[in-house]
């Protein structure tokens, strides 16, 4: 790995690598993917690298394989075996190191379990489990006997659960009595039970006791696992499926809405997923994967289960709250168990920082070799703050940027095929095989240091197969923007090295006086001011303005709000931005209401500011904090 240097050699050296490796890659690209796919185990090669009937397309169409072979049995039965697969951390302090051995003999009882109950290929399995082992396991087994799996958040409410089973109109359902978060119990069963009144397909119900909680259980219809896990099958045949077999259909958490069904293919996704891992985070039979995400959301899909697994690789869960029962309990976790990749979201980072203290620094954290980025843009100060402090300086920052739709990361750093050249806030250089650029409305690429939206010109395998049940939505969604190019829906500039930089949203934009203004550029020149921690911007209807911008504001620790700190971040902002950009108020609160993969709920924020109605918030992570950020704006506006 290179270190930034100011050598105008050594830092354009990585490019023209990079640039070589790229160029292959695209002028190619069928020869390419299929020298990534031969690193999976297939029961038949395919017949066409793909076939692309724009915009649907079916990577290594007439291939055979199994995802599960690929994840645990090709491990298990070789040197892999007592390698530690999972290491899994339960919020209580209870916890497991599963070898590949251990998970292979526990993921064929499983599959077992979920042929007896009568699930087949093609069948749909859903999981709402919290963040314990069986739910990779099940994931896996599902895989195994070629069933199709929705995972749905274990946060997510009942109507939020019971739309998903009923799309995909699903046979089983495995949940577990409850779990826990924050030292409380949330009753996962009883929230399933009412979910499923509604839903006619579900047959069966899997029950995973894990916090032995009263739970109410049907005759007949709901079964413990470790009842039925008694006479499981120790083996259970991979069962072969094509490569554009769906491996799973994931929602998006659709704060506004209806949730897409986005459906990932098995063959291409697996050779995405593991290809991307390898490239970005460069393991080795040493390392310790740490991927702070929830499972519930693909990030958990691609980097805990998948592409860790797929590689041989030791992953870790973790099931409780990042700052429970202290600040301290993730760098306890790094350091009780050696992890040298540490990957997390831009959210926790700035968490972290507003918190303050020096928890980091009482733990080792010597073992970490590299660092990630992954949910959203990471602002400058956060970057430094994580480069510093839990890397030491010594660690890089691969600032990845992928989506749901995309299956795995398609732009970032990649230490494992050329060297790191490192800038704070960068998302970095598109992946091989990977055709990104930034166009202006027009369709033209857009010049250096100049807004677009981003696209990508040439599918590759990871993407999405389509929207389930709603291809014309796909069509629309993504490909009606700009002839055959994948609109991702994103603003960002290339600089003149061509590395990506991030603005947010592009329906994310306040249009102030004729100005169109993305939220994060006003987020990130807030949070540039020492007192701010972290900053959510958001427009209001203004008969002068058209939207007058709005900030909610996190203090770091040792500041308090008042109207002087507000005028100072005002012009603060006005310095940084111009005029235009000088928000009408700042409103200083204790927290921000976010879903629970940490996305701001700029809808709350934009009813709070506007004297709305809230509406839905069954997808927040602490629904005090709407009311805390509605008692601020009050408290604020009547001392006006």
């Amino acid at each position: 790995m290179a270190d930034r240097n100011d050598s105008n050699e050594t830092r354009y050296w990585p490019h023209r690598q990079y640039l070589e490796v790229l160029e292959r890659s695209l002028a190619n690209p069928e020869a390419f993917w299929a020298e990534e796919a031969r690193k999976l185990d297939w029961v038949r090669t395919w017949d066409k690298v793909l076939n692309w009937d724009l915009p649907f397309a079916k990577w290594f169409d007439g291939g055979l394989l199994n995802a599960c072979y690929n994840c645990v049995d090709r491990h298990a039965k070789g040197p892999r075996k007592s390698r530690v697969a999972i290491y899994w951390e339960g919020e209580p302090g209870d916890s497991r190191a599963i070898s590949y051995g251990q998970l292979y003999r526990e993921v064929n009882r499983y599959a077992s379990a979920l042929k007896k109950l009568g699930v087949g290929k093609g069948d749909f399995v859903g999981l709402y489990l919290p963040m314990i082992p069986e739910l990779p396991m099940f994931m896996l087994a599902c895989a195994r006997i070629g069933a199709i799996f929705t995972a749905v958040f274990s946060g997510f409410s009942a109507s939020s659960l019971g739309d998903r089973l009923n799309e995909t109109e699903a046979k089983v359902l495995v949940t577990a009595d409850g779990g826990f978060r924050r030292g409380h119990i949330f009753p996962l069963k009883q929230v399933a039970d009412r979910a499923i009144e509604e839903c006619p397909s579900v047959e069966s119900i899997i029950v995973v006791k894990r916090t032995g909680n009263e739970v109410v259980m049907k005759e007949g219809r709901d079964h413990w696992l470790h009842d039925l896990l008694k006479d499981a099958e120790l083996y259970v045949e991979p069962e072969p499926v094509e490569s554009i077999h769906p491996l799973y259909v994931l929602y998006t958490s659709g704060t506004t809405g209806k949730p897409k069904g986005i459906v990932h293919s098995t063959g291409g996704y697996l050779t995405y997923a593991l290809s991307t891992y390898e490239w970005v985070f460069d393991t080795d039979e040493d390392s310790v994967f740490w991927c702070s995400a929830d499972i519930g959301w693909v990030t958990g899909h691609t980097y805990i289960v998948f592409a860790p697994l797929a590689k041989g690789d030791t992953s870790i869960i973790y099931e409780g709250a990042p700052n429970y029962p202290n600040v301290e309990r993730w760098w306890e976790i790094i350091e009780k168990y050696g992890v040298t990749t540490f990957y997390t979201s831009p959210t926790a980072i700035r968490m972290f920082m507003a918190q303050g203290g020096d928890g980091p620094s009482k733990h080792d954290l010597s073992s970490l070799k590299l660092l990630g980025s992954v949910g959203e843009p990471i602002n400058p100060e956060a970057w430094m703050w994580y480069y510093k402090n839990i890397g030491r300086q010594r660690c890089p920052i691969v600032d990845t940027w992928w989506q749901t739709e995309t299956g795995a990361i398609l732009i970032s750093g990649a230490p494992g095929i050329w060297p790191v050249l490192m800038k704070p806030s960068s998302a970095s250089l598109p992946l091989p095989g990977i055709d990104a650029d930034v166009l202006d409305r027009e369709g033209t690429p857009a010049e250096p240091g100049t807004r677009g939206v981003v696209v990508i010109r040439k599918p590759w395998p990871g993407m999405l197969m389509t929207i389930y049940k709603d291809p014309e939505r796909y069509k629309e969604t993504y490909w009606s923007q700009f002839d055959g190019c994948y609109y991702a829906g994103d603003y960002a500039i290339k600089d003149e090295d061509g590395y990506f930089w991030f603005l947010g949203r592009a329906d994310e934009v306040l249009k102030v006086a004729g100005h169109r203004l993305g939220t994060l550029e006003i987020e990130n020149a807030t949070v540039e001011h020492p007192a701010v921690a972290e900053a959510a911007a958001v427009g209001r209807e203004d008969k002068i303005k058209g939207e007058a911008v709005v900030v909610f504001a996190i203090l770091r620790e040792g500041h308090k709000g008042s109207p002087e700190l507000e005028k100072e971040v005002q012009g603060h902002i006005r310095n940084t931005l111009g005029a235009v950009a000088r928000p009408d108020n700042v409103y200083f609160v204790k927290s921000l209401p976010k879903t629970r993969s940490g996305k701001i709920m700029r809808r709350v924020l934009r009813a709070v500011a506007s004297d709305q109605a809230i509406g839905d918030v069954t997808t927040l992570e602490d629904e005090a904090s709407v009311e805390e950020v509605k008692q601020a704006y009050e408290e604020l506006r009547s001392a006006m």
